[in-house]
């Protein structure tokens, strides 16, 4: 069992870390996945499967849902991704036409921890912006 606790604990330890894209070192750089496999590696240990590179445009050119049907393979998705709970995963769309992209880590019912382009890791609200992109939510397995 993982107390939820101790997730979101492990996700505002890394506010303030700059945005590096691809990185996912605490206090020296992270893009949004990197924070969430950061997060992997403090909670459970080392990360279940290699990350290939990406571009920044990845989800754009592909058109596929690869980071939804990654979290899939590790995480437990929630039938109904309104209903997150502190220390969910969630993943965010930019716009309907495009797979989901960006990953933050709940932190309250309207709070979330998140790394963005151009700044450094941060906890920000979960306002109408964000719940209108939520395309997916999912559990760290074992997480009570």
């Amino acid at each position: 069992m993982i107390l939820r606790t101790r997730i979101v604990a492990e996700a505002r330890a890394w506010i303030g870390t700059p945005y590096r894209h691809q990185a996912s070192l605490h206090g020296v750089g992270c893009d949004c996945l990197g924070l969430v496999r950061g997060v992997w590696r403090a909670i459970h240990g080392s990360e279940p499967e290699a990350t290939p590179a990406y571009t920044r445009d990845w989800a754009e050119a592909s058109g596929f849902e690869s980071l939804a049907e990654a979290a899939r393979r590790h995480l437990v998705e929630l039938d109904d991704r309104q209903a997150f709970a502190p220390g969910d995963v969630l993943l965010f769309r930019y716009a309907n036409c495009y797979p989901a992209k960006h990953a933050a880590i709940a932190t309250a019912p309207d709070l979330m921890v998140h790394a963005h382009d151009g700044a450094a890791v941060a906890e920000v609200a979960i306002a109408p912006w964000w719940r209108r992109r939520l395309a997916y939510a999912f559990a760290f397995p074992g997480a009570n």
